[in-house]
């Protein structure tokens, strides 16, 4: 959009004077004015029209020239408007031009930066640099009317948008800023805007009408919103005027190599003649432009041009594009930022004390400061100034009394206003002293007027005017007889960047440096580097001295803020401050931590300036209660010994955490497991405590919190005050009571993508999850590099801690007996003690009493519920007891009487917070009930029943919801092993097997107290048709479940699993063979009952998955049962058949039992060749019935078979690995398939088929049988015998038979080619030497081949991945070419294929890109896992970790290969220079810290999503 305002002479200096100005240059003038012809600048050149006549036109004048009305209007309003400006203009302006400053800082908007009026910028209007640094253009905007001020503003930031982003360079563009001939270059001059948010919503709507569709988003995102910076006047006060600016970012990411034309529409008038008439007709053309900067300008490549080839130059532009977005690319990796560890934290607390470390304490007596221009964004960060106290703050901020830091400050203390000319000695110097109050309140002195009529003065004149007389308040100020020497400082607080050197800060640092003779008595504080570069240059200029190390600026505010607030002992009692790093600290808002409710915030400062009580408090925790913060502050105190130190300690502060704080992903896990009791919270808590000063550490309070809301918590915390800096220190959560570690791995990738999606970069760790665990083996797992493990057995060092710590505790405690907790510990775990306490404490128990009714509930949740409490007021209500405070606190133990010692006070946090007790420890809660059971045979069951019957338990408001929650957990909660599934929760089958019949009483109250609990009413079907058989009444409590909860997949399994149970039940006592019809009718109809409502169970199982990944954050899996039950019923159906006189177990008739059940022969045609037909009528007339379920037997079969393989086979847990836990599952699955393929797999009549023809399809039919008996007839079946350890003969055999089949005579399908090319893989994995594999070049031709078939749907998914994997370019190919498109229909077949079943899995790593050729290209899964010396655990924790990638064997093993950033994925390289093919990385946070287009290098891992990129650097 070419502009006139553009056009700029070198020559043409118009003088200052308009009444100077000659004709030439007022035709120069009129041709820069908007929306004015070139032919109005010729008239008043032939007219003779100087600048004296100029400035006596009117309106009239113009017209009478023949000048038309609209540009004779612009062309005397543009005069009115030039003339205006001279007069505002200071007399010395043109002799005194404003000194140089900085521009606003690109692409930020809360920055406390302000122009001053007249001041230049100190950069030039540029073109592209190093693409980063912006380049610059300026417009005055004061010859605009109102009326035409937005057009121009539009035109002008697309013109010059437009042109960055095709030069590919950042670039700002100022309105409000003058250029030649009316002003200096880069001259402040400020625009006055009113509505502010119309300029960005104009310039929004602009860009779609001026940018091609395709380009407009990318256009917005480029093109940033408009940022008003404010004026200042000379004087440093506020004005009405700003400067508009706009920002341009292009990107690589979203540019890439696109060239950016803008169109716009002209409109001209053209005069015609129709009919003897004369018409003006208006014509709109629609232009197009093309601009780039071209030195401090932008210019259109498609304007008309004498050229005698006008293109030449756009071609040669365009034709650079992919170099010149490479060059951008490197430009931001290379200014991508880096954070550096700082110190200044410990340093501000060293200089601001003089050494002390505390306010309280503190070398100085007294402060001075010394600041300047404030804003208010600023006030809440300097709250410290008030803390500090300080003697006098010298204020050069003329407007500071009345909306700037005196009037913040005089809020929350006290001041008294002087001006300069008070401090001058003209009496005594204590009366002066005296009469300033200048120690009774702060002397507030205004160094630049703005009180009692005391003008401000400009920067150039403020050293004349006021110099002297701040001088003077200096000197009074280091008499040695009015503030003590050497006892004071002076600090410099830059709240405005200083940049001048007639800057009067700049003049009183060196009158400061002359009075103290030196700057140890001096502390400078800024907030960011380039203020303090700025101002250490003044003053290295002004006074010769290097101020850096008396200089704070790596801080923000707000921690210079914390970090001072935490130095006086009273904040530190009274307020509550967080880490930043290098001894900085924050103060942590009470506002913003009640806003952390899912946490509980461990702050530097814990528990300092509080009143609990040491003793009460350390009774509790060695009884058995939790332990407190406090208990590791009172350990800290003089006179008291070390909190004991555990033996793995030591091992996590200095080994593990080190470790995990250099992994580079955002969110790493600690794994610290422990046996109940043994001490494991307590060394978890200890590690906080002891980090808590490195790390923002915190506690995650309720363990089933809504974990998006947790997420965000933990991202707040970790930015809190930052800004917009990168966090300097992780946060440290611990999370404890999980009882599913998969919760945890759900925890941890949420934090992850929170990161990623706040764009959270840095190169380590910045969640540390420590995940308390309790493990229920006191066997020692396998060692990992992410846990730990806690036992009972104490070491010898250990041991010697405990009795010296017990030493200590019975000179304190008389009680000390009574301190089972520790004493458990301290007895190393020995049940025999356990046993004794027991005993002991029990011996006045009765059943019949309130206290031994409540003690025997209690001990009955702690065993089958861990460190289950129950609330102080239920305990109140139950035993009757009056609340009665102590010390602040309920003291309930009281009411239990002679069982108090056996429990203890704690704190519950859930839904709502409450006071509870709890068992002090869970041995001997086990040890209590053992007694109740043996020496007062109080049955598990009569306090199971006791607890459910016993409404009193029930009607404290307060901690009822978690008592129901206790007890359900108790009644439902099922433990699975690998090996077996549990039918029932421990306490279940516990009281089954020691008071045999009473759990069904059990039961029936767990329904009265649960009436409308679907799980419960599941759980007393499964009870009646597991352990009863009852089955009638297992059907009336499925139909309860369902009716509660009808859209769950597991109850509605609970429905099936009744029939089939009841199926299999029949069939098991039924032992005469054959089987009866009435007997046959009665099974059938009850197959086909169970087979419908196994059907309606995977219908809502999928109908759940899908549910589940619109939610995104529910990770729990697609539920198999419906699957797996319809193949056990088939199986039972299979069982029935073979027991009737027409399928019975001879040869023949095995053969015809498997073509009907496969629906290849009919009934009526059985029953017509069946020469017992008559005598096996009442079958016939049975099995007519149940045709459609006879006929689809095997189809059904075979399709769960199938998608139970391919879930089993390509989804594993996290991080795709596969699921050890569903072993019990796949082992039901081997076992009803070897029924399968007895019945389907085998034709045992072959001798019957005759004929060359038949015995050739007998062939086929039999090598068909044989893949499908070895489940190698589906792709998913064959990877997984890579994972079986198949034998290579039953493979060569396997490859033998596809061979047979895939010959062209037998008309193979295209899934028995790509079986066949999946057979050569594995087998080449098996036994590369094998004859039977094909040759790596010959498969490949055979892939290329399968390729340009047409390829059904079902096959696409893995003919594509087998594609991917083979066809990855390491030797040109033809076919290479197509991989991104193989790539992306591979994805969208996954998506369609499995997206019923993938929720809260991920696809498995079937292969990795390894460094041979041929087969050796692809390296599988277990390859890498035998590089490993560990077992399963260790092997996922050094995958999680990333550590297995630097093991050196798997090293040797796999391929490298580079790629460039792009967005979330990575564009990776090939042998073929042209080809890149994107790969999604397997954790997004790897990314971080890499700029986009930046090289990375990586491991590639095939998987049926899409490659996956891994360990990324």
């Amino acid at each position: 959009m070419a502009d006139q305002d553009e056009m700029k002479t070198p020559e043409a200096d118009l003088s200052p004077d308009i009444k100077d100005w000659s004709k030439d240059q007022v035709r120069q003038w009129a041709l820069m004015l908007d929306d004015v012809d070139c032919r109005v600048a010729e008239i008043l050149l032939q007219q003779d029209i100087n600048g004296a006549s100029l400035l006596l036109l009117d309106t009239a004048d113009l017209k009478a020239m023949g000048v038309k009305y609209g540009p004779a209007k612009l062309i005397i309003h543009a005069r009115n408007e030039l003339v205006k400006l001279k007069k505002e203009e200071p007399a010395s302006s043109t002799n005194q031009p404003g000194r140089p400053c900085k521009p606003y800082p690109f692409s930020r908007y809360h920055d406390t930066y302000r122009y001053m009026e007249s001041n230049i910028l100190d950069i030039t209007e540029s073109g592209a640099s190093d693409l980063i640094e912006p380049c610059h253009e300026y417009k005055a905007f004061i010859n605009t009317t109102e009326d035409n001020k937005m057009s121009k503003f539009i035109a002008e930031v697309i013109r010059f948008a437009a042109a960055c982003m095709n030069s590919r360079t950042n670039g700002t563009i100022h309105f409000g800023i003058g250029d030649k001939p009316h002003f200096i270059h880069g001259q402040v001059l400020g625009v006055v805007v009113e509505d502010k948010e119309a300029f960005a919503n104009e310039l929004k709507s602009a860009i779609v009408g001026y940018f091609e569709h395709k380009h407009r988003q990318t256009a917005q995102s480029c093109i940033k919103p408009p940022r008003f910076v404010g004026v200042l006047n000379k004087n440093m006060t506020s004005s009405d005027k700003c400067v508009i600016e706009v920002d341009i970012e292009p990107d690589s990411t979203i540019c890439e190599e696109n060239t950016y034309h803008t169109f716009s529409v002209n409109t001209k008038k053209a005069k015609k003649k129709a009919r003897g008439k004369e018409t003006v007709k208006t014509e709109t053309q629609q232009s197009k432009q093309f601009f780039v900067r071209d030195g401090g300008s932008s210019r259109d490549l498609l304007a008309p041009t004498t050229f005698a080839k006008p293109m030449e130059e756009f071609n040669q532009f365009v034709d650079g594009m992919a170099q010149r977005s490479q060059l951008r690319k490197q430009a931001e990796e290379k200014h991508l930022n880096v954070i550096k560890s700082s110190t200044q934290g410990s340093r501000l607390s060293e200089m601001i004390t003089g050494g002390t470390l505390s306010l309280d304490k503190s070398h100085f007596e007294r402060y001075v400061i010394v600041t300047n221009k404030s804003h208010s964004i600023q006030y809440e960060s300097l709250g410290f100034l008030v803390e500090l106290n300080p003697t006098a703050v010298l204020d050069f901020d003329p407007e500071s009394a009345k909306h700037g830091l005196q009037c913040h400050f005089d809020q929350q203390s006290i001041s008294s206003v002087h001006l300069p000319e008070q401090y001058k000695i003209t009496e005594a110097v204590e009366d002066i002293a005296n009469k300033l109050k200048l120690t009774q309140n702060t002397s507030w002195v205004f160094c630049n007027g703005g009180i009692k009529d005391e003008t401000p003065s400009d920067i150039d004149q403020w050293l004349m005017q006021k110099g002297a007389s701040i001088r003077d308040v200096i000197s009074f100020l280091c008499r040695k007889d009015v503030l003590p020497n050497k006892r004071f400082l002076v600090i410099f607080l830059l709240l405005s960047t200083v940049s001048e050197k007639m800057d009067p800060l700049v003049e009183t640092f060196s009158t400061f440096l002359q009075e103290l003779k030196g700057n140890e008595q001096i502390l400078c504080i800024c907030d960011n580097e380039k203020a303090f570069t700025s101002w250490k240059d003044l003053i290295d200029a002004r006074c010769g001295i290097d101020i850096s190390n008396r200089c704070i600026y790596e801080l923000s505010f707000a921690e210079v803020n914390g970090t001072i607030l935490s130095l006086l002992s009273k904040n530190r009692k009274s307020r509550r401050f967080l880490p930043c790093g290098g001894g900085s600290k924050v103060l942590l808002e009470k506002k913003v931590e009640r806003s952390l409710n899912t946490l509980e915030v461990l702050c530097v400062n814990q528990c300092e300036g509080g009143n609990e009580d040491k003793l009460i408090m350390e009774e509790n925790f060695y009884k058995g209660g939790k332990v407190s913060w406090w208990n590791f502050y009172f350990s800290e105190q003089p006179g008291s010994t070390p909190f004991i130190k555990r033996d793995k300690f030591d091992f996590i502060m200095n080994t593990v955490i080190p470790d995990l704080c250099s992994l580079r992903k955002a969110c790493v896990l600690l794994n610290l497991m422990h046996i109940p009791g043994c001490g494991g919270t307590t060394l978890a808590m200890h590690t906080l405590w002891a980090l808590r000063n490195r790390f923002r550490c915190a506690v995650l309070r309720d363990s089933n919190a809504d974990f998006a809301e947790v997420v965000g918590q933990v991202v707040k915390l970790l930015m809190y005050d930052h800004g917009e800096h990168l966090p300097h220190v992780p946060v440290l959560l611990m999370i404890d009571d999980f009882d599913d570690k998969e919760k945890v791995f759900d925890l941890q990738q949420l934090i992850e993508k929170e990161c990623a999606k706040k764009d959270i970069q840095s190169k380590s760790a910045q969640v540390i999850l420590l995940n308390c665990m309790r493990s229920e083996s006191a066997e020692q797992p396998e060692t990992t590099e992410d846990a730990v493990f806690i036992g009972n057995d104490l070491s010898e060092k250990e041991q010697k801690l405990f009795e010296e710590k017990l030493v200590e505790i019975e000179k304190t405690y008389k009680n000390a007996d009574t301190f089972y907790g520790f004493m458990i510990m301290k007895k190393n775990f020995k049940s025999e003690y356990a046993q004794g306490v027991a005993r002991n404490n029990l011996k006045s128990f009765n059943i019949n009493q309130k206290q031994s009714q409540l003690l025997a509930v209690l001990v009955l949740l702690n065993v089958y519920c861990k460190g289950a409490p129950l609330s102080v007021s239920l305990c109140e209500e139950f035993l009757g007891l009056q609340p009665k405070p102590y010390c602040g606190t309920i003291k309930v133990e009281e009411g239990f009487g002679k069982f108090s010692n056996l429990i203890a006070s704690c704190s519950v946090v859930g839904k709502v917070a409450f006071q509870a007790v709890k068992m002090i420890h869970s041995s001997i809660a086990w040890h209590c009930l053992q007694e109740l059971i043996t020496t007062h045979k109080v049955s598990k069951a009569d306090i199971a029943d006791l607890l459910l019957t016993t409404d009193k338990l029930y009607e404290s408001t307060q901690g009822k919801d978690k008592l129901l929650q206790d007890v359900h957990y108790i009644l439902v909660k099922r433990y699975h092993s690998k090996e077996e599934g549990s039918q029932f929760s421990p306490l279940i089958q516990d009281i089954t097997n020691e008071t045999p019949g009473q759990e069904e009483m059990v039961l029936q109250n767990a329904w009265k107290r649960f009436e409308k609990d679907a799980v419960v009413c599941q759980l007393l079907a499964r009870y009646y048709y597991l352990k009863k058989k009852d089955f009638p009444e297992a059907k009336v409590w499925a139909g309860r479940a369902r009716n509660i909860s009808k859209d769950s997949s597991y109850i509605a399994d609970t429905s099936a699993q009744v029939i089939k149970h009841e199926l299999k039940n029949a069939i098991a006592n039924y032992r005469e063979e054959p089987v009866s019809p009435e007997k046959l009718n009665m099974f059938l109809k009850m197959a086909q009952s169970a087979i419908d409502a196994f059907k309606e169970t995977q219908s809502l199982a999928k109908k759940e998955s899908i549910q589940r990944l619109q939610v995104k954050s529910d990770n729990c899996p697609f539920n198999i049962s419906g699957c797996l039950g319809e193949i056990q019923v088939g199986v039972l159906v299979i069982e029935v058949l073979a027991k009737t006189p027409i399928f019975s177990s001879d040869n023949v008739r095995h053969d015809i039992m498997s073509e009907v059940l496969s629906g290849d022969v009919k009934l009526q045609d059985v029953e017509r060749f069946d020469q017992r037909r008559n005598k096996h009528s009442p079958y016939y007339i049975i099995f007519r019935q149940f045709e459609d379920v006879l006929y689809n037997i095997r189809y059904r079969m075979k399709i769960n078979f199938d998608l139970l393989d391919t879930f089993y086979v390509n989804l594993g847990s996290k991080f795709g690995m596969k699921d050890s836990r569903e072993q019990v599952t796949q082992n039901e699955l081997f076992r009803c398939f070897r029924a399968y393929r007895e019945l389907f797999c085998k034709t045992d009549s072959a001798a019957l088929w005759k004929g060359k023809t038949m015995h050739h399809m007998l062939q086929i039919h039999q090598a068909r049988q044989f893949l499908e008996m070895q489940k190698a007839d589906t792709y998913s079946g064959i990877l997984n015998h890579l994972s079986n350890d198949i034998s290579p003969e039953i493979m060569e055999k396997i490859a033998r038979q596809y061979q047979f089949v895939c010959d062209p005579h037998h008309n193979p399908t295209v899934k028995d080619r790509i079986n066949f090319i999946y057979v050569n893989v594995v087998l080449s994995h098996i036994k590369l030497q094998s004859r039977y594999v094909l040759p790596h070049q010959k498969l490949v031709d055979l892939l290329c081949q399968v390729l340009h078939q047409q390829t059904p749907l079902n096959d696409i998914l893995p003919l594509y991945f087998i594609a991917v994997v083979l066809l990855w370019p390491q030797q040109h190919h033809p076919e290479c070419k197509n991989l991104g498109r193989y790539i992306s229909q591979m994805r969208n077949s996954y998506h369609t294929v499995m997206k019923e079943v993938y929720n809260g899995k991920r696809p498995i790593v079937h292969f990795f890109l390894g460094k041979k050729q041929g087969y050796g290209q692809l390296v599988h899964f277990r390859e890498i896992k035998r590089c490993i010396v560990g077992g399963d655990e260790q092997f996922a924790s050094m995958w999680e970790n990333g550590k297995i990638w630097k093991e050196n064997k798997v090293e040797k093993l796999l391929c490298r290969v580079t790629g460039q950033v792009k967005s979330d994925l990575i564009l990776a390289d090939t042998c073929i220079p042209d080809l890149k093919i994107e790969v999604t990385p397997v954790f997004r946070s790897e990314l971080r810290g890499h700029a986009q287009g930046s090289k990375v290098s990586f491991i590639i891992g095939f998987t049926m999503r899409g490659p996956l990129a891994l360990d990324i650097n």
